[in-house]
């Protein structure tokens, strides 16, 4: 009952995020706005996030290598197919999917995968960050309306936040000073052994990041995945009438919100990516209603489509492969 609840809760989030967004929005008009793109361009922006996601497997490869694993290409592939398309369904719960797939084809162990899955995160989140730092700089005069707009007046609850942040820094320090004194005991209890053994597979994958060979390559590829989402984005903006008249520098912007919102833990950003982008794309001239039109169309087609199609077909080649001694 529990489990269930844990994932109901984003969906129902998502669900009253969609309903707000969409509670003034002609859905008709969202309609026509679909059956008048052009989907040659949408098969193109497929085809982009699919080297994307291809690039994004490949460069995982780079980081099994210093452990001492070598993937194929193609179920590595899957496996990120497939952890892309559990995160439609259970929130958060991609990452261990991927692991768990590239566990059963290649036999890499899940802790190792796992950790370099990570790793992997904190690089995007990092890439991410110097988006919106580029983003803001070059966007400043648009950007700072709709800041205030969110979170102005609400320097009280920042105050709170930083106070239990430091409480919870106290608290660390002296469970590590307690630790320190009965290591020996605590180290001593079974379970702790076993959840000391997976925090070191964990760690080992997680700094493999540090010891990539051809540092080269992964950098080009974190380069690579990232350009190929800002040209998916671009590609679907260009496929329907109402985001023809984005700048380059505001398609950074959707690119960039659309990315906060798919971080939050919703279904596939159920609802969220709906209110960033529809939210963000009114200071470049869009109208309410084309702004939540244009967002929806773009995680359609981006966030549900391309997951379905593509993740499905990895499920689907999963259950033919056989695992690698």
């Amino acid at each position: 009952m529990k489990k269930a609840l844990k994932y109901l809760f984003p969906l129902v989030i998502g669900i009253a995020l969609l309903r707000w967004v969409f509670k003034d929005v002609d859905l008709v008009a969202t309609i026509s706005d679909f059956k008048s793109a052009n989907y040659f361009l949408v098969f193109l922006a497929l085809l982009v996030s699919l080297l994307a996601h291809v690039s994004r497997a490949y460069r995982w490869n780079l980081m099994l290598e210093p452990l001492g694993y070598k993937p194929a290409l193609l179920n590595t592939s899957v496996a990120v197919l497939i952890g892309y398309l559990t995160n439609l369904i259970f929130p958060r719960a991609g990452e261990l999917a991927r692991s768990a797939s590239l566990q059963k084809s290649e036999n890499v162990p899940f802790d190792k995968s796992f950790g370099a899955v990570i790793a992997e995160r904190v690089i995007d989140v990092l890439v991410l960050g110097v988006l919106v730092l580029v983003n803001i700089l070059l966007e400043f005069s648009r950007l700072k309306s709709l800041v205030i707009e969110m979170f102005g007046g609400k320097l009280g609850g920042i105050q709170n936040l930083i106070f239990l942040g430091i409480v919870f820094l106290v608290l660390a320090v002296i469970s590590f000073f307690v630790f320190l004194k009965y290591k020996d005991k605590v180290l001593n209890i079974s379970l702790v052994k076993k959840l000391f053994e997976v925090g070191k597979g964990l760690w080992s994958g997680f700094v493999s990041v540090l010891k990539i060979k051809k540092s080269g390559q992964f950098f080009l590829h974190t380069l690579f995945i990232w350009s190929m989402y800002y040209l998916g984005t671009f590609l679907l903006c260009q496929a329907i009438s109402i985001g023809q008249d984005l700048s380059f520098l505001a398609v950074l912007t959707v690119l960039v919100m659309g990315s906060i919102g798919m971080a939050i833990p919703t279904q596939g950003g159920l609802g969220s990516y709906h209110f960033f982008v529809g939210k963000i794309v009114v200071l470049y001239g869009l109208s309410q209603q084309d702004g939540v039109s244009l967002a929806t169309f773009l995680h359609t087609l981006q966030g549900v489509l391309f997951v379905l199609l593509f993740g499905l077909v990895a499920f689907l080649i999963s259950f033919f492969t056989e695992k690698k001694s």
